[in-house]
């Protein structure tokens, strides 16, 4: 057998590193920072704790590294909104969908609590506050103004609009942090209500 290319030694660090970053959102979005060890996300990786340490130097360092990505994605996916098919408030509902959407809530729970946690890195606490809920209030105002243009939105000042949808999705996202069996996520028409002009 011959020995890996260095090409094919970089591919399998780097579906490790993602195998690790995968594990660790798990294991922060249900503990918090405070309440994770290293040896946690080794053991759900399903790795030593010594290769873990490998790849990150710190908790610290994973929790950063992972804050950067759920901000950048979370921008990302809200302005891909801009390349949705439909009317301001189809694209409103579908991602009103994806943001409710499980695979979204692990990287929700990572941000909440690098927002209300204690020792939270530097870093990450900077990076949530460059990123505030004025970003989102501002890439989507455009679109909110269009909708009630076309008179499918609700009236009145934009922003305070996007503000209250956007919070409401939050709380919903809290609420269902723990997963309970019992709680249901009310569906996406019945939620737009909130912003949707009423005739």
């Amino acid at each position: 057998m011959s020995p890996l290319n260095e090409e094919q030694l970089q591919q399998i660090r780097d579906e490790r590193k993602e195998q690790i970053m995968d594990a660790a959102l798990k294991v922060f979005a249900r503990r918090g920072i405070i309440g994770t060890k290293m040896s946690m996300i080794a053991n759900e990786a399903g790795i030593s704790a010594g290769l873990l340490y490998r790849y990150f130097k710190s908790k610290d360092e994973l929790f950063i590294t992972l804050v950067q990505q759920a901000v950048d994605e979370s921008i990302t996916g809200i302005k891909s909104i801009y390349e949705l098919p439909g009317s301001p408030l189809d694209k409103i509902r579908t991602l009103t969908g994806e943001i409710l959407d499980e695979g979204s809530l692990l990287y929700f729970m990572l941000m909440h609590h690098a927002r209300t946690s204690d020792e939270v890195p530097e870093t990450a606490k900077k990076l949530i506050g460059k990123n505030s809920m004025k970003t989102y209030i501002d890439i989507l105002e455009p679109l909110f103004i269009e909708g009630q243009k076309k008179g499918e939105l609700a009236e009145g000042n934009p922003s305070e609009l996007i503000s209250c949808y956007l919070s409401v999705l939050s709380g919903l996202m809290t609420l269902n942090i723990h997963g309970d069996e019992n709680y249901q996520m009310p569906e996406v028409d019945l939620l737009l209500r909130i912003v949707t002009r009423q005739t």
